[in-house]
């Protein structure tokens, strides 16, 4: 038998990254060769003791930044009552009043209620069981460029193959993708998709719901046209669809408003929350309207971590840090410093196609000057000139060709001016 190996805090990066590469599959891609050693609201550091900005936000869970002395002091406080009992065997009082916080919150006409799960793969395979078990159809439709996930359902809603869906199928049948209307397809074309859909491949009394991001993250931060969202409405309307919002990314402050439905003014029949919600703990939830979460049969819905006692402790502490920190309007003022300094940056390289995004949810489009290709390798570029001056970025899009911003809307402003000369001269110099 093989000898247990303890950590080696000691060991160097290269080290580790041997170890991992040893122990641990390809499939599980990782992008940075360091490893992270402690961390502090934008700024961490690796186990070397390198000083890192991070505008990475652990894909956009960090929204409160790294170790907010109030979740920390939330989730110690649960950890010295009790660190699991299921919910569904044992309930705590703790479930029941933050599912009442978000209820009242999100942008959902009339009554909801809320179930809360772990991961947002997860709130999306139950929001369509959900809205099966409601409807008593099973048909749904995704948007290309969309991402929901990479458990088998989810990652057949998701309208992106590099990497999520290649080699693993078959998928689920009964799923269907139409172009996603932002700037790169019109709201006619995806009407005639749409129409296409519904003559070609399945009649819209067998559809059970329509799933879309309001920006979409994966697909390259590209935010749905507002008269595509109210048409999308008229559209579940007049079929008797359901409109499922995923908010995973999106949601919890990033675009400027606690959920970025809020920027349409169309009110979703059910929302899918993860990601930032519980401070980097593991949280998500499914809320929708009452009628509808009460469908499935008691048993139905579940799991054995779904709403841990200690991320529900945290998603607390988020709420309350949100309301008290104003991080809504955080995130507007941020954003717009970015947008502005990423038009400069436009104004004088050419390969910067596009600045797009709500909120702080922002990101930018690189193409070939010359050709109007989309350009991956710069993107690459960009992002690791960036990182060896300590700014962590991430890529994004179908192509690969757009940088992601994704920083806590917590940074400290002097942090903030700090990334934005680091992400200029990585612009200069790529």
């Amino acid at each position: 038998m093989n000898a247990i190996l303890k950590p080696d805090t000691a060991a160097s990066n290269a080290d580790w990254h041997a170890r991992r590469l040893a122990a641990t599959p390809r499939g599980v891609g990782v992008m940075a060769d360091f490893f992270i050693d402690h961390a502090k609201n934008a700024e961490f550091w690796d186990i070397e003791g390198r000083r890192f900005i991070d505008f990475a936000g652990g894909i956009s869970v960090l929204n409160t930044g790294h170790s907010h002395p109030k979740i920390r002091a939330a989730i110690a406080a649960q950890l010295e009552r009790f660190t699991h009992s299921c919910y569904q065997v044992v309930p705590y009082t703790e479930y029941v009043s933050l599912a009442e916080r978000i209820n009242a919150m999100v942008p959902i006409e009339g009554p909801s209620k809320l179930a809360f799960f772990s991961t947002g793969a997860e709130a999306l395979e139950n929001a369509v069981k959900i809205a099966r078990s409601s409807t008593r159809r099973s048909g749904v439709i995704a948007f290309g460029g969309a991402f929901h996930g990479r458990s088998m359902f989810a990652v057949a809603m998701t309208g992106k193959v590099q990497p999520y869906k290649a080699g693993f199928g078959p998928f689920p049948p009964e799923i269907f993708h139409v172009p996603f209307p932002c700037h790169c397809a019109s709201l006619d074309q995806v009407k005639q998709a749409m129409e296409h859909v519904f003559k070609c491949d399945i009649e819209p009394s067998r559809v059970a719901a329509i799933v879309f991001e309001p920006v979409q993250g994966e697909g390259g931060f590209n935010v749905i046209q507002a008269e595509a969202v109210k048409w999308l409405r008229e559209l579940c309307d007049a079929h008797g669809i359901l409109l499922i919002a995923d908010e995973v990314q999106t949601g919890f402050a990033r675009t400027g408003k606690m959920f970025a439905m809020e920027h349409f003014g169309v009110s979703p029949d059910i929302m899918t929350l993860a990601k930032s919600m519980a401070g980097g703990t593991t949280l998500s939830a499914v809320v929708g309207k009452a009628e509808i979460m009460d469908a499935p049969a008691p048993g139905g819905l579940g799991g054995t971590y779904a709403g841990n006692p200690l991320a529900i402790a945290a998603a607390h502490a988020v709420l309350d840090i949100m309301q008290e920190e104003r991080l809504c309007e955080r995130a507007g003022i941020l954003g717009d410093r970015l947008k502005k300094n990423l038009a400069s940056i436009q104004t004088r390289n050419k390969r910067v196609a596009d600045v797009r995004g709500l909120g702080a949810m922002v990101a930018c489009e690189m193409h070939d000057a010359a050709t109007g290709a989309p350009d991956a390798d710069y993107a690459k570029r960009v992002q690791q000139r960036a990182l060896a001056n300590g700014l962590l970025l991430l890529t994004c899009g179908v192509n690969g060709n757009v940088i992601r911003f994704m920083f806590p809307l917590t940074v400290e402003d002097d942090v903030f001016t700090e990334a934005l000369n680091i992400l200029n001269q990585a612009f200069d110099g790529a």
